[in-house]
């Protein structure tokens, strides 16, 4: 069984005298922590793994029995989903993609990236090909879809975090383990403070320091060659409610080795060991990988009008997860 959170079902058309066969869904109306989204399949199929098992922890099936038409009802009677899902976050990946796509596979009214670069997948799936074009993109495209399809780099973590105040501070918890005002003050600055570190790769290069862990400075680099930079920020983080937790992501379009000039008034040009290196994100298509570590600091929080001077303790435990998305 498919490890995906989306159930797919026949696009065929079901017989007009079969009434219980199920209907496939063309658009989801989401209720993302009251606010209303309107998406269609196709932009739902296309979202990262990692995402939809956000988004819909308890799976989606994206097709509905068609009592309704038997009765007399309407086959688009509006159907809300709940989320439990930040709908900025939500909005942001959904902008992302389609500013993507739209650059890389053109609009109604101007072509994309892609048709720019029709000659390489012709190169590709032709026998007669040029020899450096055979040897790296031999047997043809379906061996290597970065040719043909938009690849983002889908980079997501979840923060969860601890203070722990002095014991003078007079923060505690009472009988029922109900935190106190004081305690209360103290995991607000811890928020706060990690809201405030919005660089990607600084706590994880601070573990890469302390542990010399060969593969963790591997895994920055590699992120680094294929489209982030070393000092690249959350494009989202957020605390979540109610919660000592920060959810961050970030999306990048993956560096695939084929350069356009501006305006695409030459020819494209191919960095064969650029394209080397982005195969190797293949890897993460469709599989997400996970990393979790714990990091530790001081945090030193200065006095102001409204509060006091203040000093403590902060853990945080880090998972990252990391996915290919072609669109």
């Amino acid at each position: 069984m498919s490890s995906s959170p989306i159930t797919q079902v026949s696009q065929h058309a079901p017989p007009a005298h079969s009434n219980l066969q199920p209907q496939l869904l063309t658009r989801l109306f989401l209720d993302l922590r009251g606010r209303r989204f309107e998406v269609d399949r196709e932009t739902i199929m296309n979202l990262p793994e990692s995402v939809l098992l956000c988004l819909f922890p308890n799976g989606l099936v994206l097709s509905r029995q068609s009592v309704a038409l038997s009765d007399g009802g309407d086959d688009e009677d509006e159907e809300v989903y709940g989320v439990d899902f930040d709908p900025d976050c939500f909005q942001y990946v959904l902008t992302f993609f389609r500013t993507a796509s739209e650059a890389f596979y053109g609009t109604a009214t101007s072509p994309g990236l892609l048709a720019f670069q029709q000659h390489l997948l012709d190169a590709a799936g032709s026998p007669s090909g040029s020899p450096s074009n055979s040897t790296d993109f031999s047997p043809g495209p379906a061996q290597n879809p970065l040719l043909s399809k938009q690849a983002i780099i889908v980079l997501r973590e979840e923060l969860e975090y601890f203070t722990i105040p002095p014991k003078s501070s007079g923060a505690a918890t009472d009988a029922n383990g109900i935190a106190n005002e004081q305690l209360l003050a103290v995991k607000r600055d811890g928020g706060e403070y990690l809201m405030e570190k919005r660089n990607i790769f600084t706590a994880l290069q601070r573990n890469v320091n302390k542990e010399n862990n060969v593969a963790e400075q591997h895994l920055i680099d590699m992120l680094c060659m294929s489209g982030f930079d070393r000092d690249d920020e959350w494009g989202f983080r957020a605390l979540e409610p109610s919660r000592s937790c920060i959810s961050s992501i970030a999306l990048v379009l993956l560096k695939t080795g084929i350069s356009h000039s501006p305006g695409n008034t030459k020819p494209v040009e191919v960095d064969y060991a650029q394209m080397a290196t982005a195969q190797k994100l293949l890897l993460f298509w469709r599989k997400p990988a996970r990393k979790c570590w714990w990091d530790g600091v001081e945090v030193e929080v200065p006095a102001t009008e409204a509060r006091p001077a203040r000093a403590f303790k902060l853990w945080a435990r880090r998972v990252w997860t990391l996915e290919l998305s072609l669109v």
